[in-house]
């Protein structure tokens, strides 16, 4: 099995951290009475960075499974397992 590459780990990693901003920005809003509009905007934010990471993290998955389509990854998923997770987030 391959090993995790790293610099997809922190491209993830960013992504994330990214999301946390966004997230505390929203509750921030909420927590200051902001107008609906923005709350709205800052959420559908919040939603599109979360969305992204975890495609990262999915497409990282499978790009390891084409190496061997055979194997399961690491965390023990197969093509198929791995299929289902991306339709989740759709």
């Amino acid at each position: 099995m391959a090993t995790p590459d790293p610099a997809a780990q922190r491209k993830i990693a960013n992504r994330l951290k990214r999301a946390r901003g966004q997230l505390d920005a929203l509750i921030t809003a909420v927590e200051d009475g902001k107008p609906c509009r923005d709350v709205v905007t800052q959420l559908s934010a919040v939603s599109s960075a979360l969305d992204r990471a975890g495609y990262a993290v999915i497409s990282t998955a499978m790009q390891d499974c084409l190496s061997d389509p055979d194997q399961t990854t690491e965390d023990g998923l197969t093509a198929a397992e791995l299929e289902k997770l991306f339709l989740t987030l759709a």
